[in-house]
């Protein structure tokens, strides 16, 4: 009962965290549904300590609204937005980021390089739970299309490998629907560890030391990869790429081409609000996504693919 309860306040602290970042500052739920949250808040808090997250931030409407609805908010301002973005990180301190110098070597000699590297980095380590794992990276190191996340999640930190949870599942399965498999391309993460959390369960925006850390490590996995494309899947991985926008939305930006260290990037939905928000419509313009990289990569889209999520196919 406990786990359960526990997966269920994940779930929601992850879709409050999310449409926060989308610029959302309320949520319309009924008295009835916040006083079944705080009971179940309560008793977590009874058996492991506080809970922590956009649970307790959202805020009573009447009735009138049902619990599905959400009403129009206005944009927050930007001041605010930027502060409200991220919890003050947990652990040690995020120095500068480090300067990567890769050796000479064939790509695989690098990319074995620098995984023992970023896998020995003090940092890392010093901000990686205790018995979890920093996470690298994984695939071809002549991938043409390589998947970039934001960081790993709860799953990807017990097998230090990305996109490993739901998620991850259903990203193997779009990858697969391109005429690839997880071993032909590449998939790494902007973060190199979890961002850490006052509970153990819950995920939470990387701050942008966190980020500017990361990014030296992600710029040499895209140097020694070199791929024709880049796919940033959500909106924090777009903003650790390109930069904190606290305007930017996904449902503007998807499907429009942007650049990085060089690389055509193309920003669409991650897997994990494909799993919230299941409807066809969603599922069609995140292919419509990945028939764009896979011509941009040379690749050929069959007519069988671009029928894919048309009408219900």
């Amino acid at each position: 009962m406990y786990r359960g309860m526990r997966a269920q306040l994940e779930a929601l602290t992850e879709e409050l965290r999310r449409r926060r970042a989308e610029g959302m500052t309320r949520v319309a739920v009924s008295e009835a549904t916040l006083a079944r949250v705080r009971a179940a808040a309560g008793r977590l808090k009874a058996q492991a300590g506080p809970v922590a997250g956009p649970v307790v931030a959202a805020e009573t409407q009447e009735s009138r609204y049902s619990e599905a609805e959400v009403p129009e908010m206005a944009a927050p301002e930007p001041a605010k937005a930027a502060v409200r973005r991220a919890p003050v990180p947990m652990g040690a301190p995020i120095p500068e980021p480090p300067v990567v110098e890769l050796p000479a070597g064939t790509p695989a000699e690098q990319m074995d390089w620098l995984r023992a590297h970023v896998l020995a980095s003090p940092v890392c380590n010093a901000h990686v739970r205790p018995g979890r794992k920093v996470v690298f990276g994984v695939g071809a190191v002549d991938a043409q299309i390589f998947f970039c996340g934001e960081g790993p999640g709860a799953d990807e930190e017990i097998q230090g490998e990305p996109f490993v949870g739901p998620a991850g599942q259903l990203l193997t399965r779009i990858i697969q629907a391109m005429g690839l498999t997880r071993a032909q391309v590449y998939i790494g993460n902007v973060m190199k560890w979890r961002p850490e959390m006052p509970t153990e369960w819950g995920n939470r925006e990387p701050t942008p030391e966190e980020t500017a850390f990361c990014l030296p490590y992600l710029r040499a996995q895209l140097a020694i990869v070199r791929p024709r494309v880049i796919v940033a899947l959500g909106k924090t991985a777009v903003n650790g790429l390109l930069g904190y926008d606290p305007s930017r939305k996904m449902t503007a930006i998807r499907g429009r081409w942007r650049e990085f260290a060089g690389v055509p990037l193309m920003p669409t939905f991650h897997p994990s609000y494909l799993l919230r928000n299941n409807s066809m419509t969603t599922k069609r313009q995140v292919w419509e996504d990945m028939m764009l990289v896979m011509e941009r990569a040379g690749m050929t889209v069959s007519e069988k693919q671009r029928g894919f999520f048309v009408g219900g196919g």
